[in-house]
């Protein structure tokens, strides 16, 4: 039991997320957090002074990738431009995705 409890610990990743276009004043964050919650994704989601999101969230990587394919698409008020990403295994040890403000 104590190796498998290893095993997925070292499973889990970081990534960064910075989301560009028209994705603030249409509910990025609060749809964010939603998806994140669904998927079991732990982390942060806040505007940015430069009209970006700015994501960062720690779970499995299958899990990471598919959170990052729903954010490249974004609520359907937004209108996602790009979304560059950074993959790290440093982790900071999230206990809950949070909208911050």
């Amino acid at each position: 039991m104590e190796k498998f409890l290893k095993r997925k610990k070292f499973m889990k990743k970081h990534i960064n997320i910075k989301i560009y276009g028209q994705v603030q004043g249409v509910n990025f964050r609060y749809w964010a957090q939603v998806r994140a919650k669904e998927i079991g994704i732990v982390g942060l989601v806040r505007n940015e002074p430069d009209g970006t999101v700015y994501i960062e969230a720690e779970g499995e990587n299958k899990l990471l990738k598919n959170f990052l394919t729903c954010c490249q698409q974004g609520p359907r008020w937004a209108k996602v431009s790009r979304a560059k990403h950074q993959l790290s295994s440093q982790l900071k040890g999230y206990e809950d995705f949070i909208i911050q403000y």
